[in-house]
């Protein structure tokens, strides 16, 4: 029986996939969201068993909405699938739900310093000290690793589908009077290039979206 879905946003990961998939704890269904991946991503994923969606909206948030969209486990999980995180840690995050816990954010611990460049982690210190001033909840680390109930997600009713659907998820469930919470987990060097942090550019266009999403909430 699938206890949890894991939502995979994908973009040219063939490299990481099968590591990635390998990786997927019992009693998890990893659903691959492929966005838009001109290498073999999706025939990758489902050679491996995953459940492949393909989404045609161009982002992270088009990409991990179109996933919750498909998920009908009770708890939903979102990773990157570009093996910086491990999907084997996620149990460790779910249980949380069962002890209090409404969102569980993994907090990124590098394995490396190459795996979490100086420009991201100052984007990271800045934008955290922005939401605690917003809403209250503090939090080190917006990264990609977190757990929620489904239904209780897809009540939220987020809306971007940029680089701001993190941010948008964490400030909604504040609001929402959610219980956050974070843990540690590793973060290695992503396999493949980078499309966010590793690039100043990349960066920079999450930094963009999250400040609309702050000026939206009246930051």
């Amino acid at each position: 029986m699938i206890q949890v879905d894991l939502v995979l946003p994908c973009l040219n990961e063939a490299g990481a996939l099968p590591w990635v998939l390998s990786r997927v704890p019992d009693g998890y269904r990893a659903i691959v969201v492929d966005n838009g991946s001109t290498d073999d991503s999706a025939s990758i994923a489902r050679e491996a068993g995953a459940t492949v969606i393909a989404e045609s909206a161009k982002g992270f948030g088009a990409a991990v909405a179109a996933g919750v969209a498909t998920a009908t486990a009770p708890i939903v999980a979102i990773c990157d699938a570009d093996a910086s995180l491990d999907p084997a840690e996620l149990p460790r995050l779910v249980a949380m739900l069962d002890h209090g816990a409404d969102l569980v954010l993994g907090r990124r611990v590098p394995t490396e310093r190459s795996a979490w460049p100086f420009h991201a982690r100052v984007a990271n210190r800045v934008l955290s000290r922005r939401i605690a001033r917003v809403s209250g909840v503090k939090v080190s680390d917006l990264g990609p690793m977190r757990v929620a109930r489904t239904q209780a997600l897809v009540d939220l009713d987020l809306r971007d589908r940029r680089s701001g659907y993190p941010l948008e998820m964490v400030l909604r469930a504040a609001a929402a009077g959610w219980n956050i919470v974070e843990t540690d987990v590793a973060y290695a060097p992503r396999v493949g290039r980078s499309k966010v942090t590793g690039t100043v550019r990349g960066t920079a266009t999450a930094i963009s979206d999250m400040s609309r999403i702050l000026r939206e909430t009246n930051a």
